[in-house]
């Protein structure tokens, strides 16, 4: 649609900070702890997100800037407070990530790691620090994200001899579909390194007193040997070169990179089964293919209710992607594909998976705000939202039902358990958007029906 007024400024952004999305990757390593060099703001606002959404507590430890640090640099906060970190956490890894302000003032923060290590190091074992750099004046959450997985493989992996295992690098998804993934990966029998694995970080059990780094992560050793694979799958086709973990080691070490959407939907399911099917020459285990077989008879029962329902979908372009394909597989139209993101990718890479794009009249918008979203769903009049709770006030405010997905989702319980992988994750996507639409069609009915 066209806009009469030029905006000057951002309302309500489709997308988080940069080092969010960090915390999150860092929190994904065993005996990691995450710190923002910046002001302890920074810190307070990624808490109060993450532990919305996930429902446990995290711990950010801050250079906690102030006035001076401002002015003159924050060399010596950092170094202190690395030095208090270690003392208090005991950590195997520290992962810093830059703020805004750290990034403005122009700290040259490897430099300031290389003179701690100098400074502090006294024969005691030293965690192992790993940066990155990640300025919310640029990107988004995802792009943090994938700068600390990055770092993180850049700092760590090394080759050695060549061995039966594949990395995976699974993009921001939920702990839910971590564990899905190691299950399968289980079930091929191959060595793996799932980089980063916050699925009981982020989602573990109640604990008999408090532990100030939860267990679980992928153990820093276990990155060492990512050197090693016999390749390296990555979910996510919009990842810069620069920031792709799977390109890394494919330059540095010769290791095979593919590249795959999120596998949401049975033909994105389907590339990745197949795939493993290649690289470990096993079958997949009989209990997939029923998984597959029950989603296939749920797409026939419930087409009926789907067919050409008109949807918005918004939130991490792959995300946006992965859940647009398997929209057209299901017979729904999304009208309108939407991000905060601005990889320039988006519009070519659903063009692949969705060829007749033009002709089912999608648009395709990237750095959108939701003021944005919002001005294009009074013109397209969707049947409901697909998308993170940011855009609860949009949805009350136009009578438009929101199906939640994605992250953060702050309104709902349980969005760190929701499945949106594989053909199970599939299964439960489908679920949920089917009974939406008859939830939407029993609400609007005079009679008050009981039985489909």
């Amino acid at each position: 649609m066209k806009h009469e007024h030029a905006k000057t400024a951002t309302q309500n952004a489709c997308k988080l900070c940069n080092p969010l999305g960090a915390c999150l990757a860092f929190r994904g390593i065993e005996n990691c702890v995450p710190f923002l060099h910046g002001s302890q703001g920074c810190a307070t606002y990624i808490r109060r997100y993450l532990i919305s959404h996930y429902k446990e507590p995290i711990d950010i430890a801050s250079s906690n800037f102030h006035e001076e640090s401002a002015v003159f640099g924050g060399s010596h906060n950092l170094k202190i407070g690395l030095k208090n970190v270690s003392d208090q956490y005991k950590p195997d890894v520290i992962g810093v990530a830059t703020t805004c302000l750290s990034e403005t003032i122009g700290d040259d923060v490897p430099m300031i790691l290389r003179e701690y290590k100098k400074e502090f190091k006294n024969g005691s074992p030293m965690p192992i620090l790993i940066h990155a750099s990640t300025p919310s004046y640029q990107g988004s959450h995802i792009d943090g994200f994938h700068a600390a997985v990055h770092a993180s493989v850049k700092a760590l992996a090394e080759k050695e001899s060549r061995k039966e295992m594949i990395n995976l690098f699974p993009n921001m998804v939920s702990p839910a579909d971590l564990r899905y993934l190691k299950e399968i990966l289980g079930d091929f029998g191959v060595p793996y390194m799932l980089l980063p694995d916050y699925s009981q970080t982020m989602d573990g059990g109640p604990w008999g007193e408090y532990h100030r780094i939860p267990p679980g992560g992928t153990p820093a050793s276990t990155i060492v040997s990512a050197g090693n694979a016999k390749a390296s799958i990555e979910f996510g086709s919009t990842i810069e070169a620069s920031k792709s973990a799977a390109e890394y080691l494919d330059i540095m070490f010769g290791i095979p990179a593919y590249h795959l959407p999120l596998p949401i939907g049975i033909n994105g399911s389907d590339r990745f089964f197949d795939l493993l099917e290649t690289l470990t020459g096993k079958k997949r285990a009989e209990k997939y293919d029923d998984e597959r077989r029950r989603l296939v008879d749920a797409y026939a029962d419930g087409h009926k209710y789907v067919f050409e329902k008109r949807v918005i979908i918004y939130g991490e372009e792959d995300l946006v992607i992965g859940m647009t394909a398997f929209l057209r597989e299901i017979g729904m139209v999304p009208v309108l594909c939407a991000s905060g993101g601005k990889s320039g990718l988006l519009k070519k890479r659903i063009e692949e998976l969705v060829p007749d794009m033009d002709e089912l009249g999608i648009t395709v918008r990237e750095g959108v705000d939701f003021v944005d979203i919002e001005d294009e769903a009074k013109v397209l009049k969707p049947d409901f939202l697909i998308g993170n709770s940011k855009g609860y006030t949009m949805s009350r405010k136009n009578d438009i039902p929101l199906l939640r997905l994605g992250f953060p989702i702050h309104d709902r319980f349980g969005g760190q358990r929701m499945h949106h992988l594989g053909y199970r994750g599939t299964q439960e996507l489908f679920d949920r958007i089917v009974n939406t639409v008859i939830e939407q069609r029993q609400n609007a009915s005079s009679i008050g029906y009981t039985y489909m």
